[in-house]
């Protein structure tokens, strides 16, 4: 393949950026018949038949937009093997009576309470801990550990708990590569939430443990099973966006001192910077729909029960809605990006995970000065954003001074 002159391959490893591969597609083939993903780790039974790519924003919206014809429902053969029949891969009434009640724990009313409650002082507590340390890396002191303490806390969790669940958390994602790995996690962890989910029937708690062992659909209360899948669920989706996206607006930020510089002196443009740091480096590329109708998309007809991958990463970077695309501007005029999917499936903690992000980024900038970014710290290991399907940085050496 080239683009230009140049020859454009993908490194199916992650640890080369894949957007100079996503640009070429969407400028040669944007609905594309094939696939990029390998596939060789899964079973020949969760293989996909026919299996097409959306790159070009204008498809990938399309089919977010239309739900009817490209269903998640698949999910329920995949990740639902190891986290059970979640919002993920539901339609209709059952996705719109499920989601409901998650959703009231991430409105706006209950964002404010958390902010000032759990959120700045996680991220105040854990930039005290290294400011006068002069160095660290963001990626092991921050970017990983402040969503893992906020969402242990919102779930109602015990802190003595983190270290098993942050594990389990990312062993349960990772079943396209190690499936007795995601298995395993998903036994251990249907046996931690049962316990939990006993002792709020035993004794109701303010938290979204509590909330969905109160809930009701229809009369009726919540299965345990029910509950534990929502929870396996949202546990690792509550530390992967946040602390991907993150991290991925640190290290821009860090390898941008301009844009940092502007930022630390005007905090207005902390909202424009997550959106931008989104944008550039969506930190889930892709996401799977499945047709249920023959469709016509970008000039192609695409059959029924064909596997699409919505190709967000690409579908973010197209030169068509952003002009100098792959330029990471935080003065760039606003477009809506699709980093948290669309439709009806939009990312349950999209909201959480800006102010979660916005307030980590203030409390840094208020405790140190001089943040300076260190990409060779001498482990022959380059500081760089990696990864396929799931983006962020390997690791975030900085140096700094206390602020005063």
């Amino acid at each position: 393949m080239t683009l230009g002159t140049d020859p454009v391959v993908l490194d199916t490893t992650g640890e080369s950026s894949p957007y100079p591969y996503f640009e070429y597609m969407r400028r040669t083939d944007p609905v594309w018949h094939g696939t990029y993903m390998d596939q060789s780790q899964l079973p020949e039974e969760l293989r996909p038949n026919d299996e097409w790519v959306l790159f070009g924003y204008d498809g990938v919206f399309q089919g977010f937009r239309d739900d009817k014809t490209f269903t998640s429902a698949a999910y329920d053969k995949t990740i639902g093997l190891v986290m059970g029949h979640t919002i993920l891969a539901m339609g209709g009434k059952e996705h719109h009576d499920h989601r409901s009640l998650v959703a009231k724990a991430f409105r706006a009313t209950a964002l404010e309470r958390w902010e000032p409650s759990v959120i700045a002082p996680v991220c105040n507590e854990l930039i005290d801990e290294i400011k006068y340390q002069g160095h660290a890396d963001l990626v092991k002191a921050l970017t990983f550990e402040f969503p893992t303490r906020i969402i242990s806390v919102l779930l109602g969790l015990p802190p003595e708990d983190l270290d098993m669940f942050r594990r389990l958390s990312l062993d349960l994602i990772s079943i396209p590569t190690d499936i007795v790995a995601g298995l395993n996690a998903a036994n251990e962890l249907h046996g931690y939430f049962l316990n939990q989910v006993e002792q709020r029937r035993r004794k109701a708690t303010d938290d979204i443990i509590g909330d969905l062992v109160a809930a009701e659909i229809d009369g009726e209360k919540l299965t345990d099973e029910a509950i534990i899948a929502f929870l396996r669920l949202l546990l690792p989706a509550g530390l992967e966006t946040t602390y991907r996206s993150s991290g991925n607006l640190l290290y821009l930020l860090l390898t941008h001192p301009d844009q940092l510089a502007m930022v630390d002196q005007d905090r207005s443009l902390i909202p424009s910077a997550i959106e931008e740091g989104l944008r550039v480096e969506t930190p889930l590329t892709m996401v799977m729909r499945t047709t249920t109708k023959e469709v016509e998309i970008g000039g192609k007809t695409i059959p029924a029960e064909a596997q699409v991958d919505m190709c967000m990463g690409s579908a973010n970077r197209d030169e068509s809605r952003w002009p100098d695309s792959n330029k990471f501007d935080i003065r760039r005029p606003r477009q809506a990006h699709i980093a948290f999917a669309g439709g009806i499936h939009m990312c349950l903690g999209m909201h959480l995970a800006r102010l979660e992000t916005q307030v980590m980024l203030n409390s840094l900038l208020d405790r140190v000065t001089d943040l300076a970014f260190v990409p060779d710290d001498g482990s022959g290991d380059d500081a760089r954003i990696v990864g396929l399907t799931f983006r962020s940085p390997n690791k975030l050496p900085v140096t700094f001074t206390p602020a005063a």
